[in-house]
């Protein structure tokens, strides 16, 4: 069946619209509700994490340049080598980051007191849209370009999932 063709069908047929709607909110429904945890890899133990949670003990608040908005964005989370000695019980030398849109990178050097783990952006909590639930950030820049992306190609976006590595 063609475009035309199905568009005139679901002109045609109001139910055919509401079965579509049902059908791409059915679709939606559950990654929206799968992206409100953060899974932890270590080994053979697989942790969610709740991201409501994750906000509630976000307790550092900065305000840093976001070179990829282009503007000064006030941010809360927590930092990130704290949060992997709480749940790691150590700062593993390598981590692999899974985000919601399938990129993976493994990284290492996380002791750096500089990162941090976000979850809230001007006072709203992080979803899909705006790079979220939870992103991976440095406080300061140091004598970086922040117009030179480039610069800042380490920042980890809609992260779905950590594993540890080594």
């Amino acid at each position: 069946m063609d475009a035309a063709v199905f568009k005139r069908c679901l002109r045609r047929f109001p139910a055919a619209r509401w079965a579509l709607g049902v059908g791409v909110a059915a679709f939606l429904v559950p990654v929206t509700s799968m992206a409100q945890t953060l899974r932890l890899i270590d080994g053979d133990r697989v942790k969610q994490v709740d991201v409501e949670q994750l906000r509630q003990s976000s307790d550092s608040h900065f305000q840093v340049f976001d070179p990829y908005q282009g503007e000064t964005v006030a941010m809360q989370g927590m930092p990130f080598a704290d949060f992997l000695a709480r749940h790691f019980g150590r700062v593993p030398a390598k981590l692999r980051f899974t985000a919601w849109d399938g990129y993976e990178v493994t990284l290492g050097g996380w002791d750096d007191p500089n990162w941090y783990l976000v979850t809230i952006e001007d006072g709203k909590p992080l979803s899909l849209r705006s790079r979220g639930p939870v992103r991976l950030v440095e406080r300061e820049y140091g004598d970086r370009d922040v117009n030179s992306l480039r610069e800042f190609n380490d920042w980890i976006w809609m992260i779905r999932s950590i594993e540890a590595r080594g």
